[in-house]
């Protein structure tokens, strides 16, 4: 490839390469070529679109205080692994209401924000980050639709949910947000 010649090869010219090329912001100082390496990843990913060619692999999820009171843990944590999810971090906790209301403020302004801070923190909770390929829409499927009573059969919500407002668990709906609630949860050093 190109671009690899061009990197081993420090002595080399970066004249012929197309004209928007990150490499020409290259500076040269004692015949060492210094190289911009973020740029050439930004370079390559514009062109061949790297983020609508891949699949997350990491999700989030958390066992809502109303599964937990009523034993439902081990059976939905039993229906995540036996859907090909490998538990990257778990932690079994409880929410307070500031917690709670941090974690959920992007409902802030939403009438019901009030009664889902208060019920998130009513008991405790079990926050996971998830892999597998395709781990959003793939565990969308398998938790199933917000109303239980219109969850599939089979879905953890379907089995194991009460109500739209005690439904069992949470699910993020992207990778941003999954990336966001994990780091709401945990640390690096609890990620395995």
């Amino acid at each position: 490839m190109e671009i690899n010649r061009i990197i081993q090869n420090k002595k080399s010219s970066v004249s012929h390469l197309e004209p928007d090329y990150p490499l020409l912001t290259s500076i040269r100082d004692r015949k060492t070529m210094f190289i911009d390496y973020s740029s050439i990843k930004t370079y390559f990913c514009k062109k061949i679109d790297i983020k609508s060619t891949m699949s997350t692999n990491r999700t989030f999820t958390m066992i809502k205080p109303d599964a937990v009171a009523n034993g439902h843990i081990g059976s939905i944590i039993n229906d995540i692994t036996n859907a090909g999810f490998k538990i990257i971090a778990l932690k079994y906790t409880k929410l307070t209401d500031e917690t709670a209301g941090q974690f959920y403020a992007v409902h802030a302004e939403r009438p019901f924000y009030k009664d889902l801070v208060s019920f998130m923190s009513s008991g405790p909770i079990v926050a996971a980050i998830l892999e597998k390929d395709n781990a959003i829409e793939d565990f969308r499927k398998l938790i199933g639709a917000t109303n239980p009573a219109e969850a599939a059969e089979g879905t953890i919500r379907q089995k194991y949910a009460k109500s739209i407002d005690a439904n069992a668990v949470h699910g993020s709906d992207s990778d941003e947000n999954a990336e966001i609630e994990g780091n709401f949860f945990f640390k690096a050093d609890e990620r395995f």
